[in-house]
């Protein structure tokens, strides 16, 4: 008899981040959507860490539905902006933000900059049980003078990782999750959940 997977709830409302996290988890663990637990909340995000976001997004979900839950938290620090946007990498341009005017407002600040060096980072918190972990990934690139390609989302057309020279966007998605923050962090967690043989 088959061996049932693994589930794990995934504390997120972006549905491009649970698409990217079922297929680095495919064969290994099975992601539940907060639809598939009926959640519908808004989760707060109040830190100003990414690790303070990722722990209170995933501990709001255990403590009010009970779940084993990992929650993650993304940011692009830019250096010649002095780090910046960071934890507030998806609220940039503001309280009415969406994903295109925090590119175009970055894109803004950055005009005639020479410096474009930047990374991206992705921490993964699993709260499990009792305990508390942290699982972190990073990825060294540049920023483009204008967005390009076509996939990905947020700031995809415009991050140039440096093992590639191409901006996240004009990669597949197996492409990115091979070397993408997330996708490494993602990987860290993944390993360290499938011995814990939950």
């Amino acid at each position: 008899m088959k061996k049932e997977l693994p589930k794990i709830v995934f504390a997120t409302n972006n549905p491009h981040k649970l698409e990217e996290a079922r297929a680095l988890a495919e064969g290994k663990i099975r992601i539940l959507s907060l639809g598939d637990i009926d959640c519908h909340d808004e989760i707060p995000e109040t830190a100003d860490t990414l690790e303070g976001n990722a722990l209170q997004k995933a501990r709001w979900i255990k403590a009010r539905y009970g779940y084993d839950c990992f929650a993650d938290d993304t940011g692009l620090m830019v250096d010649a902006l002095d780090g910046a946007p960071g934890v507030y990498s998806a609220r940039f341009a503001g309280p009415e933000c969406n994903p295109t005017a925090n590119l175009h407002l970055l894109l803004e600040k950055m005009e005639g900059e020479r410096n474009r060096s930047a990374r991206f980072a992705t921490v993964v918190a699993l709260v499990i049980g009792e305990k508390e972990y942290l699982f972190k990934g990073e990825v060294e690139g540049t920023i483009a003078t204008e967005p390009h390609g076509k996939g990905g989302f947020g700031y995809d057309p415009i991050f140039i990782p440096v093992e590639s020279g191409v901006a996240f966007a004009e990669m597949t998605p197996e492409e990115k999750n091979a070397i993408s923050h997330r996708g490494r962090a993602m990987r860290k967690f993944i390993d360290f959940l499938i011995k814990q043989d939950i």
